[in-house]
């Protein structure tokens, strides 16, 4: 019996919902050609038997796990990607030039994660970080193709939510896999008009234009869907783009207009971004109630505020 935390999307394609900060939250996907499977982005170790059950419910042994790929190495991504890899023995880590060193030595990666959510979080959200070892690690170079049983993925490097972030792309089921350089789009805020999308500027690497170039370049590929991290598969057209890049420029604009508070900056940021996403909410036509809509996106609101505040200290010009 397939458990409700798994679910089928055509193509090879399925969505695991990893149960990490709740259910409906953070995604793990997992894709199946000719008995062999990759895993795109797996959450944190404490979701680590959600990932083998996904296996065991779609009768895949361990060793048909040929790669496990990492969009970016931020810890709602990449945290179990090393305890994953000792149960998965014939299986390769991708992880982008940049962030490879981090998935082999992993305690800069925690000191960091524990600066931006507290040492108490930290543990309670992702539990241990495991070291992957350097001979089972990829570096997902720019327009490599990856093979998946006869399969081939191909890999995009796609800066501006992090420099270490590259995309999945499927020219078989025209599907991308963003990580979160398509931000986030929770299925409670689905409307008639569709997915609800906005950006995430999580510390400490946003760079607005470089995020504008890459939502372009994935767009140009016509994609049909792309798999979120935040969370699952979405339809996607122009005006998901579109959304898109109002998004970015609207949180460059508010930080922007904060950028000279002596006090309280992060907390006006915040402020903004809630009154930004309210309005947007209800233009989408969600029919959420505000007070739980804000209440769902309260962390992301937070890291988001964390980031543009980060973003106003190091901008260049």
């Amino acid at each position: 019996m397939v458990p409700e935390w798994l679910r089928e999307c055509g193509g090879g394609r399925y969505v695991i919902d990893t149960g990490m900060q709740g259910e409906g939250r953070v995604a793990s996907h997992l894709l199946v050609e000719g008995g062999r499977a990759a895993f795109i982005d797996v959450g944190a170790t404490t979701n680590l038997d959600r990932l083998l059950g996904a296996l065991g419910a779609l009768g895949l042994p361990p060793h048909a796990v040929e790669w496990v790929m990492v969009t970016h190495v931020h810890l709602d991504h990449a945290g179990a990607a090393g305890a994953l890899m000792k149960e998965l023995p014939g299986a390769r880590l991708l992880v982008h030039p940049r962030g490879a060193r981090h998935m082999i030595d992993p305690s800069r990666l925690v000191a960091g994660a524990a600066a931006v959510y507290g040492e108490e979080v930290m543990g309670r959200l992702f539990g241990e970080v495991v070291p992957v070892p350097a001979e089972r690690v990829v570096e997902a170079e720019e327009g490599m193709e990856v093979p998946l049983a006869g399969r081939r993925l191909a890999i995009l490097d796609t800066p501006g939510h992090a420099r270490h972030h590259y995309c999945v792309h499927d020219p078989l089921t025209a599907t991308i896999w963003t990580g979160d350089t398509f931000g986030l789009s929770y299925r409670e805020f689905d409307s008639s008009r569709g997915p609800f999308v906005m950006p995430t500027t999580t510390p400490v690497q946003f760079d607005p234009d470089a995020l504008h170039r890459s939502i372009d370049r994935l767009m140009a590929l016509a994609p049909r869907q792309a798999g979120l991290a935040h969370f699952g598969l979405i339809d996607v057209d122009a005006r998901v783009a579109a959304d898109l890049h109002a998004g970015v420029d609207a949180f460059v604009a508010l930080a922007l207009e904060r950028e000279g508070f002596e006090e309280g900056r992060k907390a006006a940021i915040r402020e903004a971004m809630t009154r930004w996403v309210t309005a947007r909410l209800h233009a989408h036509g969600s029919a959420e109630a505000p007070e739980t809509a804000l209440a769902l996106l309260a962390g992301d609101l937070e890291l988001n505020s964390q980031g543009l505040d980060w973003w106003l200290d190091h901008r260049q010009g």
